[in-house]
């Protein structure tokens, strides 16, 4: 028999220090310039806006707010939060970010088991059938659930990976090999931070997120560094530079779309402007095939900096 004590389970993220945080590092983003106060050029002790500033631009009292920023939100009104939302120039995401931290859904005490990620039938079959798209489709936490063999000849052969490595924070972040995938590294990972940041603020009490943050903190000093931001972003649209080792530099534009039938599910697809190398460069990985998806793009995932000393 085992004597071996059971893990301890991930603590949840802290919704009090979350919004506490949130707030305070909206403000210090922001000048009395920024916000039409005049500046007087005194000394200020800390960066960006006095609390005192941001609550007469919000109209609240300097009580109220400071009890807000550190932490208490019970009973803050929509009205309220709209007002310091608008105070403090929030994007939309960070404003409903505020929103999920301040005003928690109601939810039962007891935790539910997690809840098991699958991609409907249909929507691997739309997959299969986009040749030469490289599209996927991400679940919670950024998971990577679905994709297709051109995704696979562009991204790496993400079936040879156990499922539990299957997450973009995981191979941005420890895979020497997606950094230098993305051309512009630092800002596939400020974007994939601000997408959990964002996911974290809707699901504090997710285990998995937690041991993930965790990991990732232990493991990464940018994505520590980057978590401490508490940036937020919604996932939508771009363009990503890829230089891929067997088909040179890729300029690819994305797309996120929301599944209707699930919140937490996106599908992502790439393209190349018609026309271009990079569309070349696609169709000449397409007709390599499987021979595109071998190659060594997701080398090293497995290990991470920490695992390595």
């Amino acid at each position: 028999m085992d004597d071996q004590p059971e893990a301890a389970a991930p603590e949840p993220l802290d919704r009090r220090a979350e919004l506490s945080e949130f707030l305070r590092t909206r403000r210090a983003k922001l000048q009395p310039q920024d916000v039409g106060l005049p500046d007087f050029g005194r000394h200020r002790r800390v960066p960006g806006l006095r609390r005192e500033e941001l609550a007469q631009l919000a109209g609240v009292s300097v009580a109220y707010y400071t009890r807000l920023e550190q932490g208490n939100g019970r009973n803050v009104s929509a009205e309220v939060l709209d007002a310091i939302a608008r105070a403090l120039r929030l994007t939309d995401a960070e404003h409903a970010h505020l929103t999920h931290l301040a005003r928690p859904a109601r939810h039962k005490k007891k935790r539910r088991p997690a809840r098991v990620q699958r991609v409907r039938t249909g929507l691997l079959y739309l997959l299969d059938s986009m040749d030469g798209i490289p599209a996927y489709v991400t679940g919670a936490r950024s998971d990577i659930l679905a994709w297709n063999p051109m995704a696979a000849a562009v991204f790496g052969d993400w079936g040879a990976l156990p499922p539990a490595e299957r997450n973009w924070a995981r191979l941005v972040f420890l895979s020497p090999a997606y950094r230098d995938l993305f051309v512009n590294w630092d800002s596939k990972a400020s974007d994939m931070v601000s997408y959990l940041r964002l996911y974290a603020g809707c699901h504090p009490d997710d285990p998995e997120l937690s041991a993930l943050v965790g990991e990732l903190s232990v493991k990464s000093d940018e994505f520590r560094r980057l978590w401490a931001t508490h940036n937020v972003k919604e996932k939508g649209h771009g363009v990503k530079l890829i230089r891929h080792p067997l088909a040179g530099d890729l300029t690819l534009s994305y797309e996120t779309l929301n599944l209707p039938d699930d919140e937490e599910q996106h599908l992502v697809t790439y393209h190349a402007e018609p026309g271009s190398d990079s569309a070349q460069a696609l169709r000449l990985l397409a007709s390599w095939g499987a021979d595109a998806t071998r190659a060594d793009v997701i080398s090293g995932v497995r290990r991470g900096p920490a695992d390595e000393r």
